[in-house]
């Protein structure tokens, strides 16, 4: 029990020895919270707690992964099975395997990614965005609301399209039983919601239950943990207020500001030592977030001394500020600073470009976080629907995007036919072709028929292989059959596709390898639930947007585009509190060195525009100065109406002053909303 507490200060080691009752542990940037929190998982152990009875949730495999052993490793036992560490969405993915019969579905479905959903939403006849109908779609999922009641409730034209198209994707997951991540924790909570005695077997399994990264949840997710919690509250939450920066996508901050209200006689220890940065880093971060008023009240303390102060650099113009920024690089690398230990932030994509040409010129290494994942390159998705097809022959979805890659002149018609017959015969496609051959010989023409038919005696080839257990040569297998990589080398861009195919067999082939009992279904589930920050290598400069760091550290750190209008963003829907925990979260990532990075103007969207340096540097204590608000915010009352461009007309129920700001909230159709009044207009 020493080994474990030892190294602990003391908030660290009231939080880990808290067993019982629901804790809040307010972990700022850089104080231990991953320590903590494995900490607490072996502490649990040690104390007799069975493996089976704990469950950790976390939001990344990166994370859950690198708990799991840091937790074992503070174990001097071997444990004959070790506890759930998983994401809310692996989580979900167990949960269904076992459940999703309550449900009257079949547990081999498979998971769709976004760009599977986004194909799937363009095979319907639509004249809307296909970003808008996926946007929507997840947000009635993420709100339990069914397609019958998305139409009911539509009230504008546009939306009453999306609701129909909704009953659409959905009447087409069932069909080809397809879960998409949404699914992974709507359909959990639906099934512990209609039934309560499972609900609560499954929270007497799990008697102890912690939550990373807490202020990322969004509702779905706090209605999941409260089913989770029915049999008892030893529920743990871990988190930061002041880094919840995913509200756009549907983080919910009160989730963490009102975590008391949730449970009786909750813990509340705050972890404010710092083991990251230097004290002039810590001290601007803290004079900055200390303006928002939605958040706890806490403060950063540093361990490491004053260090060097944050340097605020001012440019003309960005290319400029480009080339400032790659000539310190240099310097930098001059002195033995290794290059993953230096990252560029920003705020928006856009502003990426010049720094990457700055970096080029100079000749200086560098890796862009964002852009085409991995995962959803097209080359890497043909290759994952092999396998799906391979694993699951009834695969219609899986089946339709590689019929035809490599070209094997199937047109649309051909493959309309093959849907057809299949319908008819009510079976799979696969099943279709390979049983009905004859029937199918009269439909289509010799040379289409004999691609088909060989193409069906290529995978039952594979799925055999499959069968025998022969998985860790199956990807060559895979190869060797269809010569997925020839084709690409045909195609523009070969090299780098070429290139991205060899990584990924290099990664099955390691996965297989790693995990001597797994099946391809562990194989294509790991790779269904990768993240962002899974796919972030270390060497090179990392340039990155600051939603994209989060979680990362670096020795030093610049931060461009600290001008108004670009950090913060101001517009439509804007949260100026969101914004500025965005600045606390850039300036957290640095230990040793911030370098603050504004332009007197920058030449965006065809334009240059003249610009003013971002409040943010002010409310640092980095300059002089005040904001200047362009709109009359002022005459704003309890009980007036007022319209907003996206939410519609709304009635303000409260109204305050964030420095020279006026903030209102109001009620819109019965979604409460903090919005800043130069955002709205009177009715």
């Amino acid at each position: 029990m020493e080994s474990i507490l030892n190294s602990l200060n003391d908030a660290q080691k009231e939080a880990v020895q808290q067993i019982d009752g629901p804790l809040l542990i307010l972990a700022g940037a850089g104080s231990g919270k991953t320590k903590t929190i494995t900490s607490r998982v072996a502490y649990l152990l040690k104390n007799g707690i069975p493996p089976s009875s704990i469950l950790t949730l976390t939001f990344t495999n990166k994370a859950a992964n690198e708990m799991r052993n840091r937790a074992l490793s503070l174990i001097d036992e071997q444990l004959s099975y070790t506890p759930l560490l998983c994401t809310f969405h692996k989580f979900g993915l167990l949960f269904l395997k076992h459940h999703i019969s309550h449900l009257d579905r079949e547990n081999n479905f498979v998971i769709i990614d976004t760009d599977d959903k986004k194909r799937i939403i363009k095979s319907f006849d639509i004249d809307l965005p296909v970003s808008l109908i996926a946007s929507e779609i997840s947000r009635y999922k993420n709100n339990l609301v069914n397609p019958q009641e998305a139409i009911a409730g539509a009230q504008l034209p546009n939306f009453k399209k999306i609701a129909h198209l909704y009953q659409k994707y959905e009447a087409y997951l069932r069909q080809n039983n397809l879960v998409d991540f949404d699914d992974l924790i709507a359909l959990p909570y639906q099934i512990l919601d209609q039934k309560p005695d499972l609900a609560r077997e499954t929270s007497e399994r799990y008697r102890y239950i912690m939550v990373d990264e807490y202020q990322d949840t969004n509702d779905l997710q706090l209605m999941l943990l409260k089913k989770l919690t029915t049999a008892h509250h030893n529920i743990c939450v871990v988190g930061d207020d002041d880094q919840s920066i995913y509200g756009w996508r549907g983080a919910n901050i009160k989730n963490i500001l009102e975590f008391d209200r949730l449970y009786d006689d909750v813990k509340v220890i705050k972890l404010e030592t710092n083991y990251r940065s230097t004290d002039h880093i810590l001290e601007c971060a803290n004079k900055l977030i200390s303006h928002n008023r939605n958040r706890h009240q806490k403060s950063l303390n540093g361990t490491k001394g004053k260090g060097d102060e944050v340097k605020l650099l001012s440019h003309d113009t960005e290319n400029q500020e480009a080339l400032k920024i790659a000539q310190m690089i240099n310097d930098f690398l001059d002195e033995g600073v290794n290059l993953n230990d230096i990252a560029v932030l920003y705020r928006i994509n856009a502003l990426s470009r010049s720094i990457e040409e700055g970096l080029n010129r100079q000749g200086i290494a560098y890796k862009m976080v964002g852009g085409v994942k991995f995962y959803e390159r097209a080359e890497i998705k043909d290759i994952i629907s092999y396998l799906r097809l391979i694993a699951n022959p009834n695969d219609d979805f899986s089946l339709k995007r590689i019929i035809n890659k490599p070209k094997r002149g199937l047109g649309k018609a051909t493959i309309d036919k093959l849907q057809a017959g299949a319908h008819d015969q009510r079976c799979s496609i696969f099943s279709y072709i390979s049983e009905h051959q004859t029937e199918l010989k009269k439909k289509i023409a010799k040379k289409p028929f004999d691609a088909i038919t060989r193409f069906v005696d290529l995978m039952d080839h594979l799925i055999a292989k499959k069968e025998e257990g022969s998985l860790e040569t199956l990807i060559d297998d895979l190869e060797d059959s269809f010569g997925i990589k020839s084709y690409y080398q045909m195609l523009p861009d070969a090299q780098e596709r070429v290139l991205n195919i060899e990584e990924f067999y290099g990664l099955y082939r390691d996965f297989m390898i790693r995990n001597s009992d797994a099946t391809l279904d562990d194989f294509l589930n790991d790779i269904s639930l990768q993240s962002d920050q899974d796919q972030i290598d270390e060497s090179s400069v990392s340039v990155m947007s600051i939603h994209a760091a989060k979680g990362l550290e670096f020795s030093y750190v610049f931060v461009i585009g600290l001008e108004e209008g670009f950090f913060p963003l101001l517009g439509d829907g804007t949260d100026i509190e969101e914004e500025r925990r965005l600045g606390y979260v850039a300036f957290t990532r640095a230990k040793d060195a911030l370098f603050l990075s504004h332009s007197e103007s920058r030449f965006y969207k065809g334009k240059r525009a003249r610009l003013s340096k971002s409040r943010f540097l002010s409310e640092a204590g980095l300059v002089k100065g005040s904001l200047k608000l362009n709109k009359d915010t002022a005459g704003y009352k309890k009980g007036m109406l007022v319209k907003h461009k996206i939410f519609g007309i709304g009635r303000v129920l409260a109204v305050s002053k964030v420095k020279r700001e006026t903030k209102l909230k109001i009620n819109f159709a019965g979604t409460t909303r903090d919005i800043l009044a130069s955002f709205v207009q009177k009715v």
